[in-house]
């Protein structure tokens, strides 16, 4: 059978589609997995072993869409995150079955739709996913391996970085940037002071950068210039730095595409979300286990907000000197 699963927004949207893919497959090798993507995400798709068929959306209307998928020969599919273009473009390319969550007028082009309430949050992004399949296959097997990404010859490519760098003990990074997809964040200054502390311990502190990073990159090359933090602007594709990240003993960052990233492969999270129930960790749990993840709720309330910063403070220290 040919399935296709859409979700062709940002990165951290596309990770919590990975359980339910993986499920899937596991569910029957004999499936064949096609997942629609936004072009930023087609290299980590194309990572990922369990999907088979990677379609790239770089189109503009549902009429182009729908005539990418028609070679295809879809017999079902499912749509995490659903909008008019999708949802037409499916029923235009003669998509047997098209399961999708039961909200926005979008839903008149599905004939299986799915009622979740996801405003509500009651389970995670990724659990959500993982439901909407299993409303269909209703003996799937909802159990699935962490980290769900290995990277082949991760470790050649972080012995390149630490060589790179002059790194010689474990890793602890910080990820300062967000291209504006987190509700909440640290200001510089803040994260300076964090930077600030993680490099009294005995470990190698590295800032990162995405490669349209420039501009915050210099703010930061001019607070540490002198100190022996680095600094390192990713220029090699995410899949690179998912590399890099595997490797590392913890991930600084707000609730960002590079968060999930980290917690697909495996390494400790230190995150920042906003105080909403919207951009909770309720809803944006990562995929790893709950044990290395280490989530703040950033108030809008001063008081409760410097309160909060000083405990991310010693909480820090003492995840970076496994006290925690």
């Amino acid at each position: 059978m040919n399935i296709l699963v859409v979700r062709n927004d940002k990165l951290g949207d596309f990770i919590t589609a990975l359980p339910a893919i993986y499920l899937l497959k596991k569910h029957n090798k004999d499936f064949k997995i096609h997942v629609l993507v936004a072009p930023l995400n087609k290299e980590l798709a194309t990572t990922c072993s369990f999907i088979d068929e990677v379609i790239v959306d770089d189109t503009t209307n549902a009429v182009t869409l729908a005539n990418k998928l028609r070679p295809y020969k879809i017999e079902l599919s499912f749509t995490m995150f659903s909008n008019t273009k999708v949802a037409l473009a499916q029923s235009l390319s003669s998509i047997k079955t098209r399961v999708a969550p039961a909200t926005k007028i979008a839903q008149i082009f599905y004939n299986k739709r799915v009622k979740q309430r996801r405003s509500k949050v009651e389970m995670s992004e990724y659990e959500y996913n993982i439901e909407l399949v299993k409303s269909y296959f209703s003996d799937l097997n909802t159990h699935f391996p962490t980290p769900l990404l290995h990277v082949e010859e991760s470790s050649q490519i972080f012995n390149n970085f630490k060589n790179e760098l002059n790194l010689t003990k474990d890793i602890v990074v910080f990820h300062p940037g967000f291209g504006g997809s987190s509700d909440a964040n640290l200001t510089n200054e803040e994260y300076f002071k964090l930077i600030k502390i993680a490099s009294t311990c005995s470990v190698d502190v590295v800032v990162t950068f995405g490669p349209d990073e420039k501009r915050l990159y210099d703010i930061f090359n001019k607070e540490f210039s002198s100190s022996t933090v680095k600094l390192y602007i990713s220029q090699d594709g995410l899949i690179n730095f998912a590399a890099l990240l595997s490797h590392v003993k913890l991930f600084i960052s707000t609730s960002t595409g590079t968060y999930h990233l980290a917690a697909l492969v495996g390494t400790p999270t230190f995150t920042f979300f906003a105080n909403t129930l919207f951009a909770s960790v309720k809803r944006w749990r990562a995929i790893s286990s709950d044990h290395i993840q280490h989530p703040y709720m950033l108030s809008k309330e001063r008081s409760e907000y410097n309160k909060l910063f000083k405990k991310i403070q010693i909480d820090l220290k003492n995840v970076i000197d496994d006290k925690s």
